[in-house]
């Protein structure tokens, strides 16, 4: 590992405006980073500056990147414009942050490659996204110096699946923001039951873009096979993105009149310990992440959190969460022993802050900072 400082260019023009996915990745790196030993720049859009400059103030920010509603036009800007800027800047190093990166530049690059599961589970991303992203992910395991993943479960599915080269490939887990995800206040928890006209109605919480991955659908179904029958039934608050799931409208629809299923959107960021922290239980089944902050997170905020064991969860929630199998069948089991036993819900919650605390993006900045110097060095 070299000891010299390297000067690191961030793309962060494929950051979205509502912030989700790669969006919370970047914000909570970039101020890291900026602390780190790293001389850093960012290339933005032209909307993202302020909000750039105020993350990392002694950061060099780079406008002049269109506003990129179409990925075709982001894609050709990076491949003709971004190697330019990368000259222009000095950079030792270019971090692309989602996949993709430009084919002719004269640095090492680094590539964040999130998940696999655009390989392992192809029927649960859209015709577009699949394909795109597949090749997005082959080209940047082939020709960047180094590519950051969020697990090992996503280093080792990549291998299996993509035959990748284990050795040119760093995990860096993501971390939490603990004074946005902690144990709320009682007042904290009062505001997002006012907030979603819960009234003192119990409920549980899941906090995800409503994908076909999430799992929404068979999480109804298992909630109402678990609570129907039961005399004070929690609600169920299924708040994030719309997403693509084109099959939670008739799960919803079908869901007894005498339940309650609520979808309020995005909340909004202050509310979020409140929601979690207040849950009965954070339900969150997916059929795989990458990394999978929202187990993280309810953790953070002092809830019992229910997920599944597919590829990440485990390194994530270890023994501070209860876990299921996908299945509707399965949810509703478990759903079952958690409402049923106070004590277990009691355990779960007080393991999970401390379990959180491992995860930090201090850590995963330092584990980025690294890579950048070993790339410098010319090291994999």
């Amino acid at each position: 590992m070299s000891d010299r400082i390297p000067r690191v260019l961030m793309d962060v023009t494929a950051v979205p405006a509502d912030r989700a996915g790669v969006g919370r990745y970047v914000d909570s790196l970039v101020p890291e980073l900026a602390r780190a030993e790293v001389d850093l720049s960012l290339v933005c859009q032209d909307s993202d500056v302020e909000h750039y400059a105020a993350l990392a103030p002694g950061a060099v920010i780079v406008a002049g990147a269109p506003a990129i509603a179409q990925r075709p036009v982001r894609l050709a800007w990076e491949q003709t414009v971004l190697p330019h800027i990368v000259k222009r800047v000095g950079a030792d190093v270019l971090h692309c942050p989602h996949y993709t990166m430009p084919l002719r530049v004269r640095c090492p690059v680094v590539v964040t490659v999130h998940d696999a599961t655009f390989f392992s589970q192809p029927e649960t991303h859209t015709r577009i996204k699949g394909p795109f992203f597949r090749s997005a992910t082959r080209i940047a395991l082939r020709r960047a110096v180094r590519c950051v993943v969020p697990s090992l479960a996503t280093r080792d599915e990549l291998v299996r699946l993509v035959d990748a080269d284990p050795t040119r490939m760093s995990v860096a887990y993501h971390g939490v923001d603990q004074s946005a995800f902690r144990p709320p206040t009682a007042a904290e928890k009062q505001r997002v039951r006012e907030h979603l006209g819960l009234g003192d109605r119990p409920y549980l919480a899941f906090l995800s873009t409503l994908q076909p991955r999430k799992n929404a659908a068979n999480l109804v179904r298992g909630w109402v096979a678990a609570v129907a029958d039961r005399e004070n039934p929690p609600a169920l608050v299924l708040a994030g993105g719309k997403g693509w799931d084109d099959t939670i409208d008739d799960v919803i629809a079908a869901v007894p009149s005498h339940l309650q299923v609520l979808r309020p959107g995005y909340l909004p960021a202050e509310q979020l310990a409140g929601f979690l922290g207040g849950a009965t239980v954070v339900v969150y089944p997916t059929y795989g992440e990458g990394f999978g902050l929202p187990v993280l997170e309810g953790m953070a905020c002092g809830a019992p959190v229910l997920t599944t064991r597919r590829l990440s969860m485990p390194e994530v929630g270890g023994d501070a969460v209860a876990y299921c199998e996908p299945d509707a069948e399965s949810i509703a089991a478990e759903l079952r022993r958690l409402l049923d036993d106070e004590p277990l819900r009691r355990r779960l919650a007080a393991a999970g802050p401390p379990r959180a605390a491992d995860f930090t993006w201090a850590t995963s900045a330092d584990t980025h900072v690294s890579v950048y110097r070993d790339s410098v060095a010319g090291g994999i």
